[in-house]
């Protein structure tokens, strides 16, 4: 039985959950990035951040999680030194109060249904560094800059049996923040999964602070050997806590598992219940246009391609931008692909936050199909972003096709001497459509096919 609690930073805010530290922790000098309520200084008090629960809402309203009109927040009370208070602001369902959102489920390619049990907000603690290796450090640092950030808990039921589901469960819903425009690979350590796993109705292990797919993959196959080989023996597998040493990949005992009671969850006495009622709902999924299938459904509808409708659909900044300057009905589906593909291409080398003022955009899908050349499309939509003047050139630096496909393979004949003809055309293509762009694709293939004579 395998299940996750995934913990993600919101990305997108600009300050932390309860104050306006600036939540851009990442590269500050150490205990830079505090003030007297991230460090939970005596007479302090919390303010919430509005901005976080609707991040909060939307992540839950696109996994069919349901929101509680009503939820509080505790204090989690441990002693570690990366908690300055000694208790963590969270929220928690299982002492009288609720959590954000509950019982949504994520299926898997394989058709399982994982149900997601709650949804909450709490601050991250600080960060801790260790000198050398953690097992055998002679001391440690603690960095109090992360303390604070908001984050929301995404928690699993325990459905998952093998560690393919595991990865895939963690790869799916990344894409869902993805989709959202919380890109949280685009930033070090802002997704971390504390990974649960029992063998044959064993105790419960949970092996802390893993990050990346690949890694709870990891961990889950360890993980079960490890329980699956004291079960053969007829040994007890003991209710504790595990970190993974992604070195020698095995998991080490921690410390004995907390059971519930040793956390004295109180409410938070500083911070008023958390109301939502259905018309702020109804804003933040009006904001992002609803659920996934809801936004391809009403692309379709509008006549976009439906290959388009569903890649414009993926990403809620996109699909906002295109709602916005769309009331044009004959730009709609120039607009859409140009969104897709040389927009989404610009975000993706570069980070950048797109515009409000959609004028420009629109003068470029205007005469998008007259532009043959992928990069001189690029360079008009980092013009429009930068808010430069955009003069269209039509028809820009047609391509030759055949002169094209000659150049790419001149440029790489000695890699081609070692490589068969699949990997061949991998490697050209990918060096056509770098250079070129995607709109010549077709083209490049059977030139690429007539000039390697395959």
């Amino acid at each position: 039985m395998i299940g996750l609690e995934v913990h993600v930073h919101l990305v997108n805010l600009r300050t932390k959950l309860f104050c306006s530290c600036s939540s851009d922790y990442r590269g500050k000098p150490p205990n830079t990035n505090i003030c007297p309520i991230c460090t939970g200084m005596p007479g302090t008090l919390p303010s919430l951040n509005r901005k976080a629960v609707e991040e909060a809402l939307k992540i839950a309203i696109s996994l069919g999680v349901t929101p509680y009109a009503k939820s509080y927040f505790f204090r989690k009370s441990y002693f570690y030194p990366d908690l300055p208070k000694n208790f963590q602001i969270t929220q928690y369902d299982k002492a009288g109060g609720y959590p954000l959102a509950h019982d949504g489920t994520l299926e898997l390619s394989n058709g399982k249904r994982v149900r997601i049990e709650r949804i909450h907000l709490e601050e991250d603690p600080g960060r801790i560094y260790y000198e050398g290796e953690r097992s055998g450090a002679r001391y440690s640092l603690i960095d109090y800059n992360r303390s604070g950030i908001a984050m929301v808990e995404i928690v699993s039921s325990p459905d998952m049996s093998s560690p393919g589901e595991a990865r895939e469960f963690l790869e799916k819903l990344i894409q869902t923040l993805n989709d959202l425009g919380m890109r949280v690979q685009d930033f070090e350590g802002s997704i971390r999964c504390d990974v649960n796993v029992s063998y044959g109705g064993g105790e419960r292990v949970e092996v802390k602070n893993v990050s990346g797919s690949s890694q709870v993959e990891k961990v889950v196959l360890y993980e079960v050997l490890r329980q699956k080989t004291l079960y053969d023996r007829g040994a007890k597998v003991k209710r504790e806590t595990r970190a993974w040493d992604e070195k020698r990949r095995i998991t080490l005992a921690s410390r004995s598992k907390e059971v519930e009671a040793e956390y004295r969850y109180m409410p938070e006495p500083d911070l008023p219940a958390l109301s939502l009622d259905t018309s702020i709902i109804a804003k933040v999924r009006e904001s992002m246009g609803g659920t996934y299938n809801e936004r391809v459904n009403e692309l379709v509808s509008s006549g976009i391609n439906p290959e388009i409708a569903k890649r414009l659909a993926r990403d809620v900044v996109l699909y906002s931008v295109y709602r916005n300057a769309s009331s044009n009905e004959q730009l709609r589906t120039r607009l859409a692909s140009l969104l897709v593909n040389e927009v989404a291409y610009v975000i993706k080398n570069g980070s950048v936050k797109l515009p409000q003022d959609t004028k420009g955009l629109l003068e470029i899908a205007d005469k998008y199909d007259t532009i043959s050349d992928h990069s001189h499309v690029v360079e008009l939509v980092k013009l429009w972003i930068a808010g430069g003047h955009i003069e269209v050139n039509e028809g820009k630096s047609k391509i030759n096709i055949e002169d094209a496909v000659k150049e790419i393979i001149g440029e790489n004949r000695d890699k081609l001497q070692v490589l068969d003809d699949k990997r061949k055309m991998e490697l050209l293509m990918g060096q056509l459509v770098k250079k070129y762009g995607s709109a010549n694709k077709k083209q490049f293939a059977a030139a690429l096919l007539k000039e390697l004579k395959l």
